[in-house]
Parts: structure tokens; sequence; C-alpha cells
């Protein structure tokens, strides 16, 4: 009986110590949690009550806290330093988050770490000396904004297996030294450090190193040969940097090398043919460099190859016959080169191939058929080539293809009507080849097509009537061609049409009327045909920019707003047309006027009821003005009045608050010129503190007048949302005339100003790490107003200076004044007039009033084009009424020219992911609404194109994990002088 007594004794004594112990641990994992905003609640079961080790995202051993693994989980706020208390901690695993804040130096108190990983997030400020962390064996503080100098300390952590620290904001300076010393490292990420000069000798002792990245710095020198002594390496990433010289053979003696991408550089010389022999390589890019030569043949050997691309460098000879034959190709592109001879027949020998893009070579005879079983293609473009013969009828029925280019050629034969079967094409382009026959009717099957360009062939035959059941065709071009019979009206069905160009054939009849209801049309040409009869006088209702009907048979009057916009030379050539009179606008046109002898006297009768109907109408409008402005007298106080309203009245203040914060009225209306931010058309802003809490506090003091309605409409937009990228509306205040709208304080001002700022050595403010995250902060503020409020909230005003910036530079959508809800007719309040700032106006809005969400995407786009040009929306470089638009749709004829446009303040090492978000500003700025992506598709595609920085929803670790995330930039910016680049989505 005793001894049990004892044992049970012995028991409780145990447990009890395990309780203290768990409550020791408690408590700095509830202060961790503290410091942490957690919008989905992951850390709901972090509560006093509980084990420690019942924690979500914590592990233990025996009773003690070994692990916080919180990866990914939408958190924000800071890292406390409690975490230090956990004297058992292994690892610290918090990445792909917003976290904020600074790193505590208290981590090097960890000393039992093993891993430490905050990357993907917004941290900032200088790393504090970790090398007490003698057990360190995993550091990774990539893709942040952390800055100064470039830790040298880390040298000393001599038990590291892994590194990454790229993608950061360092200073700019070289390679330390002391990286030599970590002899077990086998993973080394240092993208985007800002290095610059040659790597030191000491990297080259890492024996064990497996992947080396330094790209997207500036590292200048020779590409190493010293390289070939790691032989450990499988992934050499030294992209977008400043090498030169040749490759040195050597690099074939890595016979564990699986990916090396030495792409944007200045390397010239040609590829070693050992190359050939680098059997485990599964990824080889190389391109926009100054390679020369042939290819070596032992690619074509290669059995693991999955990405290779060597486009824009001057790569001749004919490619290997079996390259991809025995390997799992799935994106390619050798475009750009001087590649000859035949076509390589097994780029898809392993059924995998996506993409395949060998534009602008000098590839001659037939294309092989053996691509017609390849039914993974996605996205095909052998344009500019030399290429004959036909295309084999099963080609055209890809089941998966997208996009198909092969214009520019010399193919013959005919457009298979097997073509039914590509139902997933988005793009047919086959301009300037030899093909001819009848345009099959089962092009009709193809209902996500957009672009149809078939134009300089020998298509004969009729136009099938069948066209018009594409509903998301946007432009169709058959000009020069030998196509017959009329132009089929159910063309009107394609109400997306923006270009339809039908010139240089025979067709004959009329001008369909019904091309009328092409409301998007932008551009018609049906000139050099034998079209015949009168021009819809309902085309003029059409917003065309261009137009033209010239060398027909047309007759009667011209619509005078196509020879507005096409003048004489678009309907030269047509002898019986003529125009109605000769007003001041049309003085200039050679065209005779119509003879209207035998309508005279019906004229006069309509010039006096015309009279007497614009007679009613101006007394009718004088007397809407006399109501308007007696409306108008009762509704706002003039000033005078005010003074004796104050005397007279109540003087307490009338206080609507939206948010828990303490306001007091006469502390918000003792403002000064000392305290003054801004002035604008609605009033002008001051910062106050408020005495009660400290707090900061912008306070837009309203001029009176109109004004008053816009605070009104501000009002009820903001106070009924909730997001943290729209700008906080804490209170409203008025008191007789006076009227004050009180938000939260943005210390950094606007991005319009932050653009315009520099630092020290004249680096911008704005860095393109900071633009990215703006970009991506305000494009979700937008989707919110648009998708996720009931009904959509359009702002109507979106630009630059409307998207605020906090201390961490966290963009704030704010000036809802002119804001409408989506439905509400133009009529109701401050909506039944063109809102929006010159530069940022959508085109549509020129002729419409009907506001769209599309209308703020494409303000959305511009702000867009000035984070990654650092220009303002108007300018007058850009010429007279021109805009930022114009000047960048100017420079996108090539690579060349497009890399102008980006701003020279930004280092080189982020071009490429300025491209990409330069793809999706030109979708949100195209002219046609239905053209531009939802706000919901722009957050996913800057998703998608995310840089090489600290964003927390983007890639962490070395730059390319997949395949997937392989650019092929000569495939997406080859495009015509007055082609939109569109993001593929």
């Amino acid at each position: 009986m005793g001894k049990k007594i004892c044992l049970l004794l012995l028991l409780l004594v145990t447990h009890s110590c395990a309780v203290v112990a768990l409550n020791y641990q408690t408590q700095p994992l509830l202060d961790f949690k503290k410091q942490l905003n957690d919008p989905a609640n992951v850390l709901s079961s972090w509560v006093e009550s509980d084990s420690p080790c019942d924690f979500w995202g914590v592990k233990c051993v025996l009773g003690d806290v070994t692990e916080i693994s919180l990866d990914n989980q939408s958190l924000s706020g800071d890292v406390s330093p409690a975490v230090c208390a956990l004297e058992s901690l292994r690892s610290l695993v918090l990445p792909s988050n917003s976290i904020s804040g600074i790193l505590p130096a208290e981590l090097s108190n960890c000393t039992n770490l093993r891993v430490l990983n905050v990357s993907g997030n917004i941290m900032a400020g200088e790393l504090p000396d970790l090398s007490a962390l003698h057990a360190l064996e995993i550091l990774d503080l990539s893709s942040n904004h952390f800055s100064g100098k470039f830790p040298a300390w880390v040298g000393k952590l001599n038990g590291l297996l892994q590194l990454s620290l790229g993608l950061n904001n360092f200073d700019e300076g070289k390679i330390p030294d002391s990286l030599g010393n970590l002899k077990n490292l086998t993973y080394l990420y240092l993208a985007g450090c800002r290095f610059i000069g040659e790597i030191p000798n000491s990297i080259f002792g890492l024996k064990a190193l497996q992947t080396l990245d330094f790209s997207s710095n500036n590292i200048t020198g020779d590409f190493p040969k010293a390289l070939s002594t790691l032989k450990n390496l499988k992934k050499i990433e030294l992209f977008t940097n400043h090498f030169t010289g040749v490759l040195p053979v050597e690099l074939s003696e890595l016979t564990h090398l699986e990916e090396i991408d030495f792409s944007t550089n200045m390397i010239h010389g040609s590829i070693p043919k050992e190359f050939g022999n680098l059997k485990n390589l599964r990824v080889f890019q190389c391109y926009s460099n100054n390679l020369s030569g042939e290819l070596p043949s032992g690619f074509g050997d290669l059995r693991n190859l999955v990405g290779f691309s060597v486009y824009n460098n001057n790569l001749y000879g004919e490619v290997p016959a079996n390259l991809g034959r025995y390997s799992p190709l799935i994106d390619i592109d050798i475009s750009e080169n001087q590649f000859s001879g035949s076509f390589p027949s097994f780029l898809c020998g392993g059924g995998t191939l996506s993409k395949l893009l060998a534009i602008r070579n000098n590839f001659s005879g037939e294309f092989p058929d053996t691509y017609s079983q390849c039914k993974t293609l996605l996205r095909v473009r052998f344009s500019q080539n030399n290429f004959s013969g036909k295309l084999p009828d099963s080609f055209w029925a890809l089941p998966n293809i997208y996009m198909l280019d092969v214009s520019d050629n010399g193919f013959t034969g005919s457009l298979s009507p097997e073509i039914a079967s590509a139902t997933s094409l988005n793009e047919l382009v086959m301009f300037n080849n030899k093909l001819s026959g009848e345009l099959p009717r089962e092009i009709s099957s193809l209902t996500k097509l957009q672009k149809l360009l078939l134009n300089s062939n020998n298509f004969s035959g009729r136009i099938p009537s069948q066209l018009g059941e594409l509903k998301q065709l946007s432009s169709l071009h058959l000009e020069n061609n030998s196509l017959s019979g009329s132009i089929p009206s159910e063309l009107g069905q394609c109400t997306g049409m923006v270009e339809l160009n039908l010139a240089m054939n025979a067709l004959t009849g009329k001008i369909p009327k019904t091309i009328s209801h092409l409301t998007m049309l932008n551009s018609l040409n049906l000139s050099s045909n034998k079209l015949s009869g009168n021009i819809p006088g309902n085309l003029g209702m059409l917003k065309l920019s261009a137009i033209d009907l010239h060398d027909n048979e047309l007759s009667g009057v011209v619509p005078p707003e196509l020879l507005i916009v096409g003048g004489d030379q678009a309907l030269r050539g047509n002898k019986g047309l003529c125009i109605s009179n000769k007003t001041h606008t049309l003085s200039k046109s050679e065209l005779q006027v119509c003879d209207t002898r035998s309508s005279h006297q019906g004229d006069e009768h309509k010039k006096v009821w015309f009279g007497i109907i614009l007679s009613a109408l101006a007394i009718l409008i004088i007397a809407l003005v006399i109501l308007s402005y007696r409306n108008y007298k009762r509704t706002v106080v003039d000033p005078e009045r005010d003074l004796g309203a104050v005397k007279d009245s109540d003087r307490k203040w009338k206080l609507e608050s939206f948010h828990p914060i303490h306001i007091d009225g006469d502390e918000i209306c003792d403002l000064g010129d000392n305290n003054l931010i801004g002035s604008g058309g609605t009033g002008k802003v001051y910062r106050v503190d408020l005495k009660s809490c400290g707090q900061a506090v912008a306070v837009k003091q309203l001029w009176k007048g109109n004004e008053v309605l816009l605070m009104a409409a501000e009002m009820n937009v903001l106070a009924k949302i909730r997001h943290k990228n729209i700008l906080k509306l804490y209170a409203c205040l008025t008191r007789a005339g006076s009227h004050y709208l009180v938000f939260e304080y943005m210390s950094n001002g606007n991005v319009s100003q932050a653009l315009k700022r520099v630092l020290k050595g004249q680096r911008p403010e704005l860095d393109w790490c900071r633009r990215f995250n703006i970009a991506v902060g305000s494009a979700k503020g937008i989707a919110y107003l648009h998708h996720d409020c009931s009904p959509p909230i359009i702002h109507r005003d979106i630009k630059s200076s409307n998207i605020l910036l906090d201390d961490d530079y966290e963009p704030k959508i704010a000036d809802f004044g002119v804001a409408k809800v989506a439905g509400k007719s133009p009529s109701s309040t401050n909506t039944g007039h063109l809102a929006g700032t010159h530069g940022y106006i959508a085109p549509e809005l020129g002729y419409s009033l009907n506001v769209t969400e599309k209308s703020d995407v494409y303000s959305f786009g511009v702000v867009l084009l000035e984070l990654i040009t650092g220009r303002e929306a108007i300018a007058d470089e850009y010429g007279e009424g021109k805009d930022i638009v114009y000047w960048v749709e100017a420079h996108l004829c090539d690579r060349q020219s497009v890399l102008k446009v980006l701003d020279n303040k930004i280092p080189a090492q982020h071009q490429e992911d300025m491209l990409k978000v330069l793809k999706i500003a030109a979708s949100c700025t195209a002219k046609i609404p239905s053209a531009r992506p939802s706000m919901r598709c722009v957050v996913k595609m800057l998703a998608e194109a995310g840089p090489l920085c600290g964003v927390k929803h983007l890639r962490t670790g070395s730059k390319r994990n997949s395949i997937e995330e392989i650019p092929m930039l000569s495939d997406d910016l080859s495009f015509q002088a007055d082609e939109k680049v569109v993001y593929p989505m």
C-alpha cells in the first residue's frame, strides 16, 4: 500500500513539473502571437489553457518546443523576440507571409537554432549580427527589404548548409571573401543583392556546393572557368549580369549539372561541343547574348532536357536532328538566330512539348508532319522563316493549342476543315503565305478565337457567314486575297470586333447595315473591292479612329463623321459619292455637294420645325438652370450667412464616427498653415496630432459649394468598406457651413510624389520592389471595390496622386468623391458628368458616360506605366495631345525599343520583371474595354509576374524551381509596331 502511495506522489510531482515547464513555454508563444495579425485565424489554438505542444504549427520533443512553422498563412505584424525564451527552439520557419518590421537582434540568443527562415516577407532594416548562432544549418532571409551592407558576418557560420539572402536591398558592393569559409555549404542563393566586381576566388573553394545563384546582379569579368572545380554543382544561375568572354569548355566536366542559365549577359563565341556530354542536363538557357556558331550535336542525345532557350543570339547552321527525341522537352525557344536547313522533327519526341518558338530564322523546306500528333502543344510560333509546302491536315486539329503563328513563310495548300477540332485556339496568324482555297465554314467551331489574321494569301470564294458565330473575335484580317461575293451581314454579330479589314479582294454588293452593330469597332477597311450602293448612314455612329473605303463603286451621301475620320483619301475612287453640304468642318473636302434641288422645299419645312423645337429646348434649359440655382442656394450656405448661423445656432459639432478613435471637434478645426500638407480641387488637407492618443490624422477641410456633395458621396462609400488597401475614413464633422473629413495619416505622401523623390546617391526612393508591392496592393484594393463590394464600386479617378503610402509604403486608394455604385443611373448624384483626370481617363469615356469597372482598369494601367517608366501620365515630350499610353505604344516594336521605356534609375537586374508588368499594363490600357482584364485577373497576373524581390505571395528561393517559370520573352515581345501586347491568361 505504501509503495502505491509513493508511486502516486511521484506521478503527481512529475506531472506538476511538466505543467510548470509547459506554462513556462506558453507565455513566449502567446507574446509571439500578440505581435502578429492573423486574418485567417490560424493561431486560434494558441490559447493559455492549452499545452503549447498542441498549438497549430508548433512541434515539441519530450515536451519542449523545438519548432514553429507558419508557412504562407497570410500573417502580418512583427517577429517578437519573445521566442528566444524557448531554449530548445531549433526551427523558426515563417516564409511567404506579410511580416514586416526588423529582424530582432535577440535572435542571436537562440543558440540552439538550426533553421531560421523568414523569406518572402516585407521585413526591412539592417540585419543584426547573428554570427553567434553556431548551430545554424539553414539561413533563409531572402525576398525581403533588408538594407545596409551585405552581412559579411555570415562567413562565421561554419555549420551552414544552405544560405539564402537574395532579393533584398543591400548596398552596392563586392561579394565578401568570407563566404569562402562556409565549406559545408550546398546551397547558395544570392540573386539580386546588388553585387559588383568579379566573383572572388574563395567561392570556388566551396566544394560541397550544389546550387550557385548569383543571378540579377552587376557582376563583371569573364565567365568564370573556375566553376569547373565545383564538381558537385547541379545548378548554376548567373543570368542578368555583365559577364563577358567565352563559355569555358571545362564546364563540361561538371557531370552532375542539371540546370545552367547565363542568359542576358555579353558572352560571345560558340557553345563548346563538349556541353553535349552533360547527360544530366534538364534546363539550358543562354538567351540574349552574342553567341555564334552551331549547336553541339550532343544536345540531340540528352535524355532529361525539359527547357531549352537560346533565342536572341547569332547561332547558325542546322539544329541537331534528334533534339528532343529522347527527352521530356516542354519549352523550346530558338527564335531570333540564323538557323537554317530543315526543321528538327522530334522536338515532341517525349510527348510533352508545350511551347515551340522558332521565330525569325532561315529554316526552309516543309514543316515536319511529326508535330501533328503532338497533342500537348499550347503555343506554336515559327513565323518569319522560309518554310514551303503544305501543312498536314491533322496539324490544324491540335486540341489544346491556343496560339498558332505561321506567318511570313511560303506555305501552300488550304486551311483544312479539321481546324474545327482546335477548339482552344485564341489566335490564328497565317498572313503573308501562299495559302489558297475557300475558307472552311468549320472555323465557326473556334468559339474562343480572338484574332484571325489570314491576310496576304490566295484565299478565294465567299467569306463564310458562319464567322458571325465567333462572338469573341476582335481582329479579322482577310485583306489582299481573292475573296468574292458579298460581305456577310452576319459579321454584325461579332460584337467584340475591334479591327475589320477586307481590303484588296473582289467583294461585291452593298456594305451591310449590320456593320453598325459593331459598337467596339475601331478600324474599318473595305478598300479596293467592287462594293456598290450607298454607305449606310448609321456607320457614322461608330467611334472609328480609322476608315478606308477607297477604290470601290460606292455612291450617295457620305456620312460626315466618316469624312472627318478618313478624309478624302479614304473615299477616293468612288465617283458616285458626295456630301450633303460644305460645312466649316468639311470645307476642305474635294467631294461634290449632292444635288438637293428636288428636296429643297421639304428641307425648308424641316428647318422651320427644327427652329421651333430648338426654341422650346432653350426655354426648358433656362427654367431648369433657375430652378437648380434656387435649390443650390437652399442647400449650400454662403460665407456671410455662415457667420450669422454660427452666432445664432448651436455651436456643437455634429460628428459621424466610423472607427473607434476619440476626436475633439475643436481640436480638428484648429488648423493653421504650419501643418498644411496639401491643397486640391475639393479643399485643403492638414496633419493633426490628436492630443488624446498622440495619433496623427489627416483632416480635409472642404471648400464650400459642390464639394459638400462630394463629401457626402465620399462618406457614403468609405463608411461602408474595410480593406487594408483602402484609405480609412475615421469620421466626418460638420458645424454650420464648415465640413471636415478625418482620415488616417499617410506619412509617405502619394505615389506621384514618391516617384520623384531620390535618396542618397541619387537612388530612387521607390526601387522596383517597392513599386511592385505598390502595384499589387493597389490592384487588390481596386479588386475589392469591383468584386467584393455589393453592389460593386467604381472609383472613377484612379491615379498615382490618389494612391497614398503609409510608413511601410503600403498603398491605400483614396479620394472617393466621384465614386459610383455600379448599376446606378448616370443621373445620380455626381455621376452625370465625366469624372477622372486627363491622362487617366479611358478612351471610351470620350464618347459615352457609361462608366464601368473597365474604366478603372484603364486608369490603373496608366498607374502601372508610371511605376514602370518613372514618367508622368501627361508630359510635353509625348507630343501635343498625347499621353504616356501613346508614348509607350510607340516603343512596342522590338525588344530594344521596349527596354527604352523602362525607368533607367532601376537596375538592369529587374528588367525582365518590369517587362512582365509592362505586358499587364498594356492589357489594362487596351482601347476596347472588353479587351481589358478584370481587376481580379490583374491581381492574379501580378502574382504570376512576381519579381525578384521581397514579395510575400511570389516565388522564393532560387528563381527557377520549375520549367514553368522559364521566361519566353522572344515570344511575348515579338509583335508588330501597332500590336498591343497582351499578357497571356
